[in-house]
């Protein structure tokens, strides 16, 4: 993690002052491509972030997903996202059923600005940016068959019987985690260490149907 002061200056490893003194007020991602090759224009990519109500995310998710034609769907998370991310995915395997699944796992940066509490002597504000690399998850869905050997592929599962009207979304209702063979998840890029994340799912999300993931990744 490396800090700025003022947006320019870089601040020593060891922080020289006291957070407490400063609070939050900007918090934004570094934009980088989708890990996945061969994606066709116009892939429909959902951000999620921590904030995001499942709902109106699925809503519009699977409006786009039962159009003939879109034939793929990229969810995408990072940090306190991720747990919210899988469960998307979880639902919309289990709605529409038959997809085919690659998840990558890698590292995204977080740009957060920090001000300071008390005004500087002159009258200016005294701000602070902080890089924090989070890990992060995306996951491509697809109605058309993909490379069963890349890292990170999952084959379709059947779709459950659990969902009653065709374009209802009832995030309460899914039931027990899918079963099938799994590829295993292709590292993050960079000059990385192997390591493994558990992501642990809420209990409020466990009764979507998600499940806690233990993710291979490199540090």
């Amino acid at each position: 993690m490396a800090a700025k002061e003022g947006g320019s200056t870089a601040m020593p490893s060891v922080v020289q002052f006291r957070m407490e003194h400063f609070r939050k007020v900007k918090t934004s991602e570094e934009e980088s491509p989708l890990p996945f090759p061969d994606l066709p224009p116009g892939v429909v990519e959902m951000k999620v972030k921590e904030g995001s109500k499942i709902r109106n995310l699925m809503g519009f998710a699977m409006a786009r997903m039962e159009l003939k034609g879109t034939r793929q769907i990229v969810f995408s998370g990072c940090g306190r996202a991720v747990t919210k991310t899988i469960t998307c995915v979880e639902i919309m395997k289990r709605k529409l059923g038959g997809l085919h699944q690659v998840t990558k796992v890698r590292y995204k940066t977080l740009l957060e600005v920090w001000e300071n509490k008390d005004s500087q002597p002159d009258g200016q504000v005294e701000t602070l940016t902080v890089h924090k690399n989070v890990p992060s998850i995306c996951i491509l869905l697809s109605k058309d068959p993909l490379d069963p050997n890349e890292m990170g592929y999952q084959p379709p599962e059947p779709r459950d019987g659990l969902w009653a009207e065709k374009g209802e979304i009832e995030e309460d209702r899914l039931s027990s985690p899918p079963q099938g063979v799994k590829r295993p998840l292709a590292p993050p890029h960079g000059e990385l260490t192997n390591k493994k994340m558990q992501v642990q799912v809420p209990e409020s999300q466990k009764s979507l149907g998600a499940r806690d993931y233990v993710l291979d990744y490199h540090q």
